[in-house]
């Protein structure tokens, strides 16, 4: 918009220099072959009002272009003023540039093929060849037109013509490549946020891409073909189709309960049928196409104010995403009021109603796009600490609260990968379980406060072995358990056994006043094994509850013969079976 607005600032400076013309001295002929007249010119009626559409639709309608009000004295150009024709539906174009001696030159231009007459910004440059002798007059011819009062001619000096191609060419560029940048970033949002709205909104962007494309002859780049009457009839369909999209994504972004059911309907009823008309306007080269593109104007002001009290009900019901619709659509919307009530086909160097549509249209698409990438960041954040706080809770809920070791549900979850290591492979694996001596001696004694002290220390002292291979966890109360994989026999009771000792060695100075506390341990486990079995697996594993049985059977052994001791409810390193547990708890003692 900056940069279009720097390049307007010259428009009042150069007005002199720039001329709009209503030619009044027409006359119709029938279709003249190209290259004619060769017996003269037509008649000419000079008179107030427009030709009838009934007579030239279907004819050759000419223009005579007398340059009285052009002075040469405020003029640099030798060769005389440029002709700029805005383009229209039209088979062909002549422009005929008569001399003071007499001599005619001529240009000419065909549908599908403007060579190098076309500039950017929707028009067509005649500039008259350098002689000696004055320019006397233009006549123009155009071939089956489709409407007179669309046409728009000027007459520009030569010296300025280049100074407002480029002005035109870099504000149209810009607000296309805003527009397609739009357009892209929006239909990211719906496919990946699955947003109907964005995906109306890349529609709209998209559409006005297209349609600037095409409008400002740009596209004639890659397909030259378009120029003149295709262009002219695409775009017709363009614009219609942008209205109804823009008013789908306005209105589907609000939400449900902010609007009336029956004022949504209608809205969206408008749309849909201001998109409908615009194909059999687009495809009409005759007929009334000035009074229908007048009755659509009116439906388009009407869905303009149906939108606006969309957007005006919905913010005053609180919805936010009125708010920053208003904000976005309110230059867009102005603008195209604007156009159905001023004439503003004469700004901009001859480019007024669709430079502004464009810049209006690439403004709100940017404006939009940072406002729901605003509103996204702050969803994705929201989201974000939500998902944090969920994991937060959830590893909360497998850990205890006091040691900060894994709970029961942890570690059952913590050891199944484990198990199932250990069942695949044949691998070793134990279960030991903790229980303090004579614990509620100690809360009984020194109170809850310092029992929990002391379960703190243990858990310390248990949690310096947690590794890859090695999971502990707080079952409850006293009652610790650890799970140990590859480690077995002697070195898996020598493992147990250290960690014993290591508990009796916490020192509780200022809180037991020097006395030990120690931990009795029941172990199961099952060691490597070495065969598989004739299906090419190894035997299957016990299951966790026939560790933990064995195990906790261990315990209480280990308690009934004095504590503070390991015993293993192991044979053959199998748990399940009790024979010769006597003989392995004295080993370990």
């Amino acid at each position: 918009m900056l940069v279009l607005l720097i390049f307007a600032l010259p428009v009042t400076a150069s007005a002199a220099t720039s001329h709009v013309l209503a030619p009044t001295c027409h006359a119709v002929t029938p279709l003249a072959h190209p290259g004619a007249p060769e017996a003269g010119f037509p008649h000419f009626t000079c008179a107030d009002g427009a030709p009838e559409r009934s007579r030239y639709q279907r004819s050759s309608l000419w223009y005579r272009i007398g340059l009285a009000q052009w002075d040469r004295a405020n003029h640099a150009a030798e060769g005389g003023p440029v002709l700029m024709v805005g383009t229209s539906r039209f088979d062909r174009l002549e422009v005929y540039f008569r001399y003071a001696d007499g001599e005619v030159r001529r240009q000419s231009v065909v549908q599908g093929d403007f060579g190098g007459h076309w500039r950017a910004g929707g028009q067509i440059a005649f500039e008259p060849p350098v002689r000696d002798q004055p320019l006397a007059d233009i006549v123009v011819r155009f071939d089956r037109l489709a409407s007179a009062r669309l046409l728009r001619l000027r007459l520009v000096d030569v010296e300025d013509l280049n100074w407002q191609a480029t002005a035109l060419a870099v504000a149209v560029g810009g607000a296309l490549v805003l527009l397609a940048v739009g357009a892209i970033y929006n239909l990211t949002l719906a496919l990946t946020a699955h947003r109907q709205f964005a995906l109306w909104q890349s529609g709209w962007a998209g559409v006005m891409f297209v349609w600037g494309a095409l409008w400002s002859q740009l596209a004639l780049f890659i397909w030259p073909g378009m120029a003149g009457a295709p262009a002219a009839q695409v775009c017709t369909m363009l614009s219609c189709f942008a209205v109804a999209l823009a008013t789908l994504s306005a209105v589907t972004a609000l939400e449900e309960g902010k609007l009336p059911r029956g004022l949504r309907r209608a809205v969206l009823l408008l749309a849909g049928l201001i998109a409908l008309v615009g194909i059999p306007l687009g495809l009409l080269r005759t007929g009334p196409i000035a009074t229908i593109s007048n009755l659509l104007g009116v439906a388009v002001l009407l869905d303009l104010l149906l939108v606006a009290l969309c957007l005006a009900l919905a913010w005053r019901r609180g919805s936010r995403k009125a708010r920053l619709y208003t904000a976005a659509w309110a230059l867009p919307m102005a603008t195209l009021g604007l156009i159905e009530f001023a004439d503003i086909d004469v700004w901009f160097y001859g480019a007024g109603s669709q430079i502004l549509v464009l810049c209006a249209a690439a403004w709100q698409t940017i404006l939009l796009a940072v406002a729901i990438s605003r509103a996204s960041g702050q969803v994705r954040i929201e989201r974000d600490l939500a998902l944090r706080s969920e994991a937060q809770a959830q590893a909360q809920a497998r850990l205890d609260p006091l040691t900060g070791l894994r709970n029961r549900r942890g570690f059952m979850e913590a050891i199944a990968p484990m198990l199932e290591a250990a069942d695949r492979e044949g691998a070793s694996f134990a279960l030991l379980l903790f229980d303090v001596d004579r614990f509620k001696l100690v809360n009984d004694t020194y109170g809850h406060d310092i029992g929990d002290d002391v379960l703190v220390a243990i858990a310390q002292v248990l949690g310096a072995r947690e590794g890859p291979f090695c999971r502990v966890a707080r079952l409850g109360g006293e009652e610790f358990a650890m799970a140990v994989a590859g480690m077995s026999g002697f070195a898996l009771r020598r493992f147990a056994d250290s960690v014993r000792r290591a508990v009796e060695g916490i020192e509780h100075t200022g809180v037991l006043a020097g006395s030990k506390v120690t931990v009795s341990i029941g172990l199961a486990g099952v060691s490597e094994q070495k065969d598989r079995t004739l299906e090419g697996t190894f035997a299957p594993l016990p299951t966790f509850r026939d560790f933990y049985r064995d195990a906790d059977a261990a315990l209480y052994r280990a308690k009934r013969e004095g504590r503070n001791r390991v015993a293993a409810a192991m044979d053959g390193d199998s748990p399940g079976d009790g024979e010769g547990e006597e003989a392995e708890a004295s080993a370990v003692r």
